[in-house]
């Protein structure tokens, strides 16, 4: 066989396989959609959503997503869709979180992990109704995380969207800044704009937009909504007082703020300090980059301690700074946030003390706005009382950590030799390591955080939300 025969046969061996492959994972997205719509069974792959409308999305995880060992070959699809197959055929499996990557890799039996479910620990989540108050970078965010799952009649339903009051025209303008996104690319779905009920039809789903100048003056109940959990992402109020204001109004039940709270609100991170919830009705998810930061900081101070240190984020500029100069309240921020890099002081090292105690009063912090539109990095610059061996000891370490299945879903890890910040746009993951900066000399370390300043943060406001409505899932394995 000659050269070009060699070469035109391994070309159609590819191209079949690949073909093999579409076919398993069309016939996966099928069963995927019906675990969720029929039995709220969300499966993931070592911590990260398999796709149900995206052909591609499965395929490339099955390439990127390893067995998370060094040296082992990436999970087959086939492997995956058996898998599910065989989840699909226990109908009485309810309100769960299955992560497949995890039973294979660590060859789990399937029925031997049901099985080990206690039968009390089963529940089954009712919806709950979710209000976004505000539509800004990170209302639309939400809203895209929300509505770009197959849809089910249980866990978080967004049924409205509160804004200010605004010109006619405001629906097509607000429908428009959602199908399209400079940063996060075309929604990946439909939005349709419902002039006669003021609201948006988006992937089938009636959202109401409701207009109002403060949240005490709302019914929810005239727009059917009751019990429901507000998101408030406007920024504008922060205390008790303000936030109370959304309790005064009807219909609502509990209130969720993106930002840092002041007063008595709990600041949490969630994965570091969820379980000081407990009842309460108002609560903070804090800010972006403590949560970027938070979770690693406490794996570093779990294993080596950590004495004290600094935190030096490096941020994307966001929308409290001027286009060009011009008058601006905050030192520094009234100068061009797009031909400036911004020295300004950040809340977030004084904030991990609030949600990891252990940290209070360690760390000092500050903040460089760049001009770049979205994915931040921060600088763990930290003095361990134990240290590893090398800068190699360190990075294994956080390798097996954002492997593990407690932080799979929040800390990442890439020893990449070419990762820059747009590799990381749309990442879900709160903060990704970057083994190829790690620095280590003596008992200091240096450790760099990639995220994505958007979406990972609002994955963690709807962690966060899920279990403030009440929302629970039997995890597979335990």
């Amino acid at each position: 066989m000659s050269n070009a025969d060699t070469l035109r046969q391994l070309h159609q061996d590819h191209l079949s396989n690949y073909n093999n492959h579409e076919q398993q994972a069309i016939e996966l997205m099928g069963l995927l959609n019906k675990l969720y719509n029929q039995q709220d069974v969300q499966v993931t792959l070592f911590g990260e959503t398999l796709n149900t409308t995206s052909v591609g999305q499965i395929l490339a995880l099955h390439q990127k997503v390893a067995l998370r060992e060094q040296g082992a070959k990436s999970i087959d699809i086939a492997d995956t869709l058996a898998m599910v197959k065989a989840l699909a055929d226990n109908p009485s499996l309810q309100s769960a979180q299955v992560d497949v990557g995890q039973l294979i890799a660590n060859d789990t039996d399937l029925q031997t992990a049901l099985q080990a479910i206690n039968s009390n620990d089963r529940t089954v989540n009712d919806a709950t109704d979710v209000v976004l108050y505000g539509f800004g970078r990170i209302g639309r965010i939400l809203t895209r995380l929300l509505l770009s799952q197959a849809s089910s009649a249980k866990g978080l339903q967004l049924k409205a969207i509160v804004v200010r009051p605004a010109a006619a025209g405001d629906l097509a303008k607000r429908a428009s800044l959602l199908e399209r996104d400079s940063i996060h690319g075309s929604f990946a779905g439909g939005v349709v704009v419902d002039d006669e009920n003021n609201g948006l039809i988006i992937n089938g789903r009636f959202v109401q937009i409701i207009y109002a100048n403060d949240p005490s003056d709302i019914d929810y109940t005239v727009y059917g909504i009751d019990n429901a959990v507000v998101i408030d992402n406007t920024g504008i109020w922060k205390d008790e007082a303000g936030l109370g204001k959304h309790l005064q109004s009807t219909g609502v039940k509990k209130v969720l703020l993106t930002a840092p709270a002041g007063g008595e609100i709990k600041n949490v991170v969630y994965g570091v300090n969820n379980d000081t919830v407990g009842d309460d009705t108002i609560v903070s998810a804090a800010s972006c980059t403590t949560n970027a930061i938070t979770p690693t900081l406490k794996v570093l101070n779990d294993e080596y301690g950590i004495e004290n240190g600094h935190v030096e984020t490096i941020h994307s500029f966001t929308n409290d700074q001027n286009l060009i100069d011009n008058y601006h309240k905050a030192d520094r921020r009234g100068r061009s946030a797009v031909l400036n890099m911004v020295i300004t002081s950040t809340g977030a090292a004084k904030a991990v003390g609030k949600a990891l105690p252990a940290l209070s009063g360690k760390l000092t912090g500050n903040a460089i706005r760049v001009p770049t539109p979205n994915v931040s990095l921060a600088i763990l610059n930290l003095n361990l009382k134990t240290a590893p061996n090398s800068a190699d000891a360190l990075n294994d370490f956080m390798r097996k950590v954002a492997n593990s299945s407690t932080w799979q879903s929040q800390i990442a890890y890439t020893d990449s030799t070419e990762a820059v910040s747009t590799d990381f746009v749309g990442d879900t993951h709160v903060g990704i390591v970057d083994a190829q900066a790690t620095i280590l000399t003596d008992n200091h370390a240096i450790v760099y955080i990639w995220y994505d300043n958007e979406v990972g943060y609002s994955t963690q406001v709807l962690r966060l939300a899920t279990q403030m409505a009440g929302i629970s899932y039997t995890q597979i394995p335990a």
